[in-house]
């Protein structure tokens, strides 16, 4: 069944999920799941990196130059979406006293990513922003770190539905309350959870019984090899 969230009811307040677990779903559900369904969370270089490039737009200070007004940590939601957070940084742009537009801009460590998780947080943040201005949100931003670059994103449709299907993975992943098992992957070494998620265990593809006949196995040989027990 396809499922799309044109038609779908409003969420309530106590319903919103963060933004933030839209890069959580498309780096890995299971990460996702640990962060959000069991409140797990640990840091790690990278995720020390970016929390202090953050630390300006966090302020929450706002400036104006001309017709630009510039905020920061600007809390955002849409009912529609069943998603909340901040914008690290938006720009508002006047003609006289009318809004004209409105630009997010997010900052991120290190270079530009291949996959779509940057683009996918800044498009729900306009969509979240069309939805509580009620003016459209065409462009946004990305400040990368390395090698200190703005890129400009536009949201186009095709970004505009991965961006919403993604949050319908979200939501289902996180109405089912289950924390998958996933392949182990080369990203898994860069991830904070790392030692938490235990991917070299828990990405095992061995079922419930084959555990317990490889662990019956196992005390058998013991008790045949008292030695085995060192191995």
């Amino acid at each position: 069944m396809d499922i799309s969230l044109t038609d779908a009811r409003l969420y309530a307040e106590d319903e919103l999920v963060p933004l933030s677990a839209l890069q959580h779903i498309l780096f890995c559900e299971r990460q996702c799941a640990l962060i959000h369904i069991e409140g797990l969370w640990a840091e790690n270089r990278l995720t020390t990196e970016g929390r202090h490039l953050h630390e300006r737009a966090d302020s929450g200070e706002s400036e104006s130059r001309g017709p630009v007004r510039t905020a920061r940590s600007l809390p955002l939601r849409s009912l529609r979406l069943g998603l909340a957070g901040r914008a690290d940084v938006v720009e508002f742009r006047y003609d006289g006293s009318v809004l004209t537009a409105a630009i997010p801009i997010e900052y991120k460590r290190g270079r530009e990513k291949m996959d779509d998780s940057d683009r996918v947080q800044l498009c729900a943040q306009a969509l979240c922003l069309e939805e509580m201005l009620g003016i459209p949100v065409p462009v946004g931003a990305l400040f990368y770190a390395t090698p200190r670059r703005r890129a400009d994103v536009l949201f186009d449709e095709p970004l505009r539905r991965i961006t919403e299907d993604t949050v319908i993975r979200l939501h289902a992943l996180l109405d089912s309350g289950i924390t998958l098992r996933v392949p182990r992957q080369p990203k898994c070494d860069g991830c904070s959870l790392f030692e938490l998620c235990m991917p070299d265990v828990t990405a095992t593809s061995i079922s419930a019984s084959a555990w317990s006949a490889r662990a019956v196995t196992a005390s058998l040989a013991r008790s045949v090899d008292p030695s085995s027990e060192n191995l």
